[in-house]
Formats: C-alpha cells, structure tokens, sequence
C-alpha cells in the first residue's frame, strides 16, 4: 500500500491505516476549527456589533439589537431597509449561489438616485452585468422580459428596470427570504443579541 503525504513544515509519510485514520481525523478536526474561526469572524465582519459595546462599522453610534433582527423577519422589505440586514442577507444568498439577486436589486436603487445625465452609463452596466443573455451575474427574468429590459436601458429611464426589479424581488421574497429566516446564520445571529440582551 503508498504511502500517504501531509505538507506540514517537513513532509511525513505515513503507513498503516492507523496512522492515517489519525491523521485524517486531526485534519477533519481542523477543518471544523477553521470553518467555526471562519464563521465567527464572517459574522464580526459582517455585524461587527453583536458583542456589548462594539459599533457598527460606519460608526454612528448604531448598535444592532435583537429587536432589529426580529424585525427582518416581518417582511423583506424591512430586511432590505437596513443595511446590516442587507449584508447578512447577501452572505446567505452566496452560500446558495444566488447574490446576482440582491446585487442587482440593489444596483437599481443605485440606479434611481442617479443623476440623468450619468444615467445612460449606468443602465449599460446594470444591462451587461445582470441582464443580457450571457450576463456574467445573470438574473432570473424570461425571455420577454429581458428583451423588454434590454429595449428600456437602450434610451434609460428612472424606470427602465423597474419591472425586472420587481420580478427579482418576488422571487427573493417567495424563495430565498423565508429559507433565509431558517438559515443557522439568521437563527445564530437573533440568538446570539438576545443572550448579550438578557446579560
């Protein structure tokens, strides 16, 4: 039987299927260390004031409480209102490999501040990011929608991605949203700000 290679600071070979059971169970124990290390810090990243007196990271003195956390789960609408529920929501939509979403949802209200004269530009980034065939972050829209949306951003109005934001919008809403409220991430978050809460 070969031997099996580990790159540690010197390379270790080793026989026997005792050793390498060991081995592999200290390697399987790391990786749960590291994916716990990686979570807690995803986490801090992304609300950085889940600990007693620690700000938010635009730092004007707002703090996240468990009462905003139960909040986003009374509608989508009040999730996407705040902008720490927007960061937590997004990194949930990434593990399920469906952040073209928000992103885009997001770029049109980007979009509707926009100055007119810079509206041109914009609406052909939001049209070859998210909407075209071959999009690289290509939402979810049929056919004649997209051909619909494609037609508006050639002569941009305020409104020209209105119907395919709401179509994007519905889907997150009937879909990612209520997996979202039942995800460990949001589960985690409301459990960890009720107990710093009841200290």
């Amino acid at each position: 039987m070969p031997g099996f290679f580990f790159s540690h600071n010197n390379m270790t070979e080793l026989n026997g299927k005792e050793e390498y059971k060991l081995a592999e169970g200290k390697v399987h124990r790391k990786k749960q260390k590291a994916f716990g290390a990686d979570l807690k810090s995803y986490l801090k990243c992304m609300v950085p004031h889940i600990e007693p007196g620690i700000k938010t990271s635009n730092s004007r003195n707002v703090t996240l409480s468990a009462e905003e956390v139960i909040q986003w789960s009374q509608s989508l609408e009040k999730l996407l209102a705040s902008q720490s529920g927007q960061g937590v929501f997004r990194e949930f939509l990434k593990s399920e490999f469906s952040e073209e979403n928000i992103e885009f949802w997001l770029a049109c209200e980007d979009y509707k501040k926009t100055r007119s004269d810079h509206l041109h530009g914009k609406a052909e980034r939001i049209y070859e990011e998210f909407v075209q065939s071959d999009a690289i972050k290509q939402i979810n829209i049929d056919y004649q929608m997209r051909e619909a949306t494609a037609k508006k951003a050639q002569d941009p109005t305020y409104t020209s991605f209105d119907e395919a934001q709401k179509t994007v919008y519905i889907l997150m809403e009937r879909d990612s949203y209520p997996r979202f409220l039942k995800s460990k991430s949001y589960l985690n978050l409301l459990n960890q700000l009720q107990t710093n809460t009841s200290k």
